[in-house]
């Protein structure tokens, strides 16, 4: 018989309060659910935008055809970050895949990426919109405001930055498993 007093008791809320802990992870799924809708939205965007970069290419300086493709390149960064946040934030906070691994279609990198290496890889991938974006304005630097560029100059050496001291330190912190002392 369990007694208000008994260990019995004191297990049981205990198990019940990791349980819910536990399954809480799954409100997660709402946010992957809708960064998929993001995603949708971001190709409706993309098409939008190819449209309109078919209609004026013809007529287009060399500047601004670059800068047509280099906008299509940003969004397809942009969907690449959303797809891998989906992914390995699902994966490592949520739940496996399991219709991926049986999936001849696997992505490679696909259970591989750990907290730390999603974080590297976003920095990464903002460095690399930034710089996207950087050489889209100076292809078009007759027409950019100076003021804003001198800001996106800066906000990308922060980002660079800020990407280097990331991955130091978390090479400090994780330094690579030696073979020869496995």
């Amino acid at each position: 018989m369990i007694t208000p007093d008994s260990p019995e008791k004191e297990n049981y809320i205990e198990n019940l309060i990791e349980k819910i802990i536990f399954r809480s992870r799954w409100i997660l799924a709402i946010f992957y659910l809708m960064l998929v809708l993001t995603l949708l939205i971001l190709s409706i965007r993309f098409m939008q935008g190819f449209f309109h970069f078919l209609a004026t290419f013809w007529s287009a300086s060399d500047a601004h055809f670059v800068s047509g493709v280099l906008e299509m390149i940003d969004m397809t960064l942009i969907a690449n970050l959303l797809i891998l946040i989906i992914f390995s934030g699902y994966e490592n906070f949520v739940s496996i895949i399991g219709v991926a691994k049986r999936s001849v279609d696997r992505p490679k990198w696909m259970g591989g990426v750990d907290f730390a290496g999603l974080k590297l890889k976003l920095i990464g991938s903002i460095i690399a919109i930034s710089g996207v974006q950087l050489l889209a304005k100076f292809l078009q630097i007759e027409e950019a405001d100076k003021v804003d560029l001198a800001w996106e100059i800066g906000l990308h050496i922060v980002f660079l930055f800020t990407g280097i001291l990331y991955a130091v330190s978390e090479k400090i912190s994780h330094p690579p498993h030696n073979k020869e002392h496995s």
